[in-house]
């Protein structure tokens, strides 16, 4: 039986970092939308996160266990590069706001990932925590968009992305708790990145930037979608399952609609007393996930 370790003032600042990272990822997407479309702007935030850590993977060639490299693969397909395309083709059809929303369906994913996969227990104090977070993520999406703009099957895109984002987690903790973050992230890319050159040679990529308006914009937030929310907050996010647990790691996707909501006001978006109190009961369910004295992550 191996113990987690007690939450630490470093924790909270990655965990507050990656809020306000992957909060502002859906504007980006939105904004990177303008003018490539979804399969465009999921290519590009992947294959510049490729090109960004080509270099650390080249330095540390030797260091790399590569026969792990299907673990590599699927760790990388369930993190970064599924996902993108999975969000990207959503928010052709649904608001960033929501997309943010439901991203907070990610920890009652990660336990169910951890239990029925994996065998771990969770206890009565972390389950509560996960539904009392469920319900103010819940509330939050019928007060965002209580028609779910879009339909079903476009939102059901993002719950798809969540439980890859859930098997991704439970997977770095299993096999992978020991690896340095920045090169288990930077693998993970290299192993299936170099795809999306066919995938952006092969459509209208260089058409749209000649011709237009929106492009070299819409570049720039898919250049800054990938440098933060992809390569950073990644490598960020690995680094907070190794430290702390993958029910709190995942739990930081609570937080986002915050972010969300934030961007909206800026946006002229209007909300009520009812939006807060769903944030309350959100903050309620982080707290009760997070590991305390003494608890083991894996029983």
């Amino acid at each position: 039986m191996r113990k987690s370790k007690i939450l630490k003032w470093n924790d909270w600042i990655a965990f507050i970092a990656l809020s306000l990272i992957w909060g502002t990822s859906f504007i980006l997407i939105k904004k990177s939308l303008k003018a490539f479309d979804s399969t465009q702007v999921a290519s590009l935030r992947i294959l510049i996160a490729t090109i960004a850590f080509t270099p650390v993977v080249i330095f540390n060639f030797k260091k790399i266990d590569w026969s792990k490299w299907y673990l590599f693969l699927i760790v990388g397909l369930a993190g970064g590069g599924i996902p993108p395309f999975l969000f990207a083709i959503a928010q052709t059809k649904i608001k960033s706001g929501l997309a943010g929303a439901l991203n907070t369906l990610t920890p009652i994913f990660t336990l169910l990932v951890a239990v029925i996969f994996f065998k771990n227990k969770i206890d009565n104090r972390k389950l509560s925590g996960v539904l009392i977070g469920l319900v103010g993520a819940g509330l939050l999406i019928y007060l965002t968009n209580s028609s779910f703009e879009g339909g079903m099957m476009y939102s059901s895109l993002i719950i798809l992305a969540t439980i890859l984002y859930a098997l991704n987690a439970n997977l770095v903790k299993k096999f992978f708790d020991k690896h340095d973050p920045l090169l288990l992230t930077a693998v993970s890319f290299i192993v299936f990145g170099p795809v999306t050159i066919f995938i952006l040679s092969n459509g209208d990529f260089l058409d749209v930037m000649r011709t237009d308006s929106n492009a070299y914009w819409s570049l720039g937030a898919v250049s800054l979608l990938s440098l933060m929310s992809t390569v950073f907050a990644t490598v960020l996010f690995f680094k907070l399952v190794q430290r702390s647990s993958t029910i709190f790691a995942t739990s930081v996707s609570y937080t986002v609609p915050f972010v969300a909501v934030l961007w909206g006001v800026l946006d002229e978006e209007h909300y009520n007393w009812y939006h807060m109190l769903s944030m309350v009961a959100i903050i309620l369910g982080v707290y009760l996930i997070r590991p305390v004295s003494g608890e083991s992550d894996k029983k």
